[in-house]
């Protein structure tokens, strides 16, 4: 049987496991708003982009027609896992949904980056070994600068002709703690999607025009594109794992708090036996020194 000091220390303990984890609930519960609103904010910057893309497009010259490339056959896929540990299954999954995308595709893809410190470990168990591994953002206020980072590596792949299609995996939020994985074609721009953006009615009843050439528009009118393609999947992966370590953090909690009241339950028991022993043996002695002295 454990000592009341060492069931003391037990409690201590597991109270302290308890406050981490209730903190790291409100963490995860305030990071996931944060995230929500990030995306949110993109949302008005996403459609400003797209409106531009619109109005270039339906005044695109007839020598600078987008030609359908048909699939890629070079293809980088980058994989935003988690940047921190217990968050459940959250790794796992994303990798299995990688593994059997790919293999649906029956792709060797050139360059597999993992972004993030868990995922690759979960890659490798199903067969798919990153070539690559970059940090990921551990705020949204990081975000921007792992977009950026991101970026000049699918510029370098481009420029050198590495690659001719690039395909990002990423899960999205859903609702409350529910989230899936997402698989989505960054590169080469996705034909039916431009034609989508082009065919759509303008907001209001004045079209706008442009004075600059066509081309250098264009093209920083899809870097912006890209930009937002690549926050928008940041910011859902951040908001997803904060989701599920919430989750995590609720299981843990409720199995914490039935190990303390375990525990104080037993503390109780022992010291309530502790001190009845005690009553015990100063009655007998009592009654020994009585009848002693009765002698």
């Amino acid at each position: 049987m454990q000592t009341l000091d060492a069931l003391r220390r037990q409690i201590d303990t597991t109270e302290s496991l308890h406050a981490v984890v209730r903190t790291m609930k409100v963490l995860s519960m305030t990071s996931i708003r944060q995230c929500e609103e990030a995306v949110d904010a993109l949302d008005d910057y996403y459609r400003t982009v797209e409106l531009g893309l619109h109005v270039a497009l339906r005044h695109q010259p007839p020598e600078q027609s987008l030609q359908d490339t048909g699939p890629p056959s070079r293809m980088a896929v980058l994989v935003f896992g988690s940047v921190w540990g217990m968050c459940g299954r959250f790794n796992e999954q994303l990798a299995h949904q990688v593994t059997a995308h790919l293999d649906e595709l029956g792709a060797d893809p050139e360059a597999l980056v993992v972004l993030g410190d868990y995922v690759g470990d979960a890659l490798e168990q199903t067969g798919r070994a990153p070539t690559g591994q970059h940090a990921g953002p551990e705020s949204v206020e990081g975000i921007t600068r792992r977009v950026q980072e991101v970026l000049v590596r699918v510029e370098a792949w481009t420029r050198a002709h590495t690659v001719d299609g690039v395909l990002l995996f990423y899960n999205r939020l859903l609702s409350g703690t529910t989230y899936a994985p997402r698989a989505q074609q960054l590169l080469p721009l996705d034909r039916s999607q431009l034609q989508h953006i082009e065919q759509q009615a303008w907001p209001t009843h004045l079209l706008p025009t442009f004075r600059m050439d066509w081309a250098p528009l264009f093209t920083a009118l899809v870097r912006q594109y890209l930009f937002a393609s690549l926050y928008r999947a940041f910011a859902q992966s951040l908001a997803s794992e904060h989701s599920s370590r919430l989750a995590a953090m609720q299981r843990a909690e409720t199995n914490v708090e039935e190990r303390l009241d375990a525990l104080n339950a037993r503390f109780r028991r022992q010291r309530q036996n502790a001190l009845t022993e005690e009553v015990l043996d100063i009655t007998a002695g009592f009654e020994a020194l009585s009848k002693g002295s009765g002698a």
